[in-house]
């Protein structure tokens, strides 16, 4: 490895760890061919040549092979965490070695996660990429002076959109951004597979509890509360859910699940897990209804779904497992919480698998393309991704998968553009 990548800013655990980084972005990189193919026209057409892009994200494997396709596009990338749980150290120093400033370590504390955000904004980026909008957010309070320098950014997560929407309402965003959660080939598929499959895996490996026989409550039936109850129900639970939205609630109802309210449903369950992105889902009305010995996790981006600061003032705390905080209450009863109520699937298990991963981060890839081409004439809002790009996305991973579709016929499209046939 050249020794001049090695002089990059960075801020990571050990960098003897970058060859068993190596191999786990190796085996993700196999499952993403998506990705594969857009990051071999990208070394070829250098579309993102010279652009400064500053990213937070989950410092993942898949992630990895995002910063790489970048990279090979032309892009001068700095990289911070958006989370201080998900962070695979290995992962953080592979990108090191590879000329990838990067600023991440798993389990750092808050005063650290924020000061790696500065680090990244030190780049003076000209595109951000943001998981939860921290890295945007950190830029208009604090580095304003840097906004003039940008031309635009890219959101991943859905918790993250609802911020910079907030922003957009207020008058506050100073650039346009495109909402990649918004893609059909993201949230259809990365919230419900990818988040349904990891946040089981991320609360049985923290766990090694059965689900099966159990009572399993989702609080939340958006795509990420679908995707979670459907894999919870495949393993044998009973799943309840709770919900604030007529028209999801009833979905879930007729999905074959229980709904009922949360206080109602903190009487039953055995495991609880939050997918909404509100404040305090799960509170002291729950906590003191819950059984001995539930399990409560959180699947949502930031830890605010669980009031963490009432059951540390009025429970006593030890752990029992590694991730696995049991706090007992005045009543004697127990409740154990999860990877510190933050997201359990990166916490306690590796995120969504590569294959997911491969099309949300397509759609990072190409929307950034997108902004550099036509940043010029967008305005200061959250946009979606471009049709073209979703639909360009289903046709290359559907190709990937050996899988063929047909197509209308020239009658078939006369019938569907014409208005004269009837009955």
């Amino acid at each position: 490895m050249a020794v001049a990548k090695m002089k990059r800013p960075h801020d990571v655990k050990d960098l003897k760890l970058a060859e068993k980084g190596r191999g786990r972005i190796e085996w993700a990189a196999r499952s993403m061919p998506v990705l594969a193919s857009i990051q071999e026209r990208f070394r070829k057409q250098k579309p993102l040549k010279g652009v400064r892009v500053s990213a937070c994200l989950h410092v993942t494997s898949e992630t990895a092979h995002l910063m790489s396709t970048l990279q090979a596009g032309g892009a001068d990338i700095t990289l911070c965490a958006s989370n201080p749980l998900s962070t695979q150290d290995d992962v953080a120093a592979a990108l090191v070695e590879e000329g990838i400033s990067t600023f991440a370590i798993k389990g750092e504390d808050r005063k650290t996660y924020f000061e790696h955000i500065r680090a990244a904004l030190d780049h003076r980026p000209q595109m951000t990429m943001d998981d939860g909008c921290d890295l945007v957010s950190a830029l208009h309070s604090d580095r304003t002076e840097l906004l003039k320098n940008v031309i635009g950014g890219t959101e991943e997560t859905t918790t993250g959109v609802i911020r910079l929407r907030a922003m957009e309402r207020s008058g506050a965003l100073a650039f346009p951004v495109i909402s990649v959660n918004d893609a059909l080939t993201k949230h259809m598929f990365d919230n419900r597979y990818g988040t349904g499959q990891s946040t089981i895996d991320g609360m049985v490996r923290a766990t090694n509890r059965l689900l099966a026989g159990s009572v399993f409550v989702v609080l939340g039936y958006g795509w990420c509360g679908r995707g979670l109850a459907l894999r919870a129900k495949g393993m044998g639970a009973d799943v309840v859910v709770t919900e604030i939205e007529p028209l999801k609630a009833l979905e879930a109802t007729m999905d074959g699940y229980r709904v009922m309210t949360s206080v109602e449903a903190a009487k039953i369950g055995d495991f609880f897990c939050t997918v909404t992105g509100n404040t305090s889902v799960l509170a002291q009305e729950h906590f003191e209804r819950m059984k001995d010995g539930a399990i409560v996790a959180n699947s949502g981006h930031f830890n605010v779904e669980i009031d963490i600061a009432w059951l540390a003032k009025n429970a006593k705390k030890r752990t029992v497992r590694e991730l696995v905080d049991e706090y007992t209450l005045k009543n004697g009863r127990r409740v154990a919480v999860l990877g510190e109520g933050r997201l359990i699937n990166l916490a306690s298990a590796e995120g969504h698998p590569s294959s997911v991963m491969d099309m949300s981060f397509a759609n990072q890839a190409l929307s950034a393309e997108y902004m550099v081409k036509n940043a010029k004439k967008l305005e200061k809002k959250v946009y979606p991704v471009p049709e073209e790009i979703d639909k360009e996305i289903a046709r290359l991973k559907l190709k990937a998968m050996g899988v063929k579709i047909d197509r209308l016929t020239p009658a078939q499209e006369k019938y569907l553009a014409s208005w004269e046939e009837g009955t």
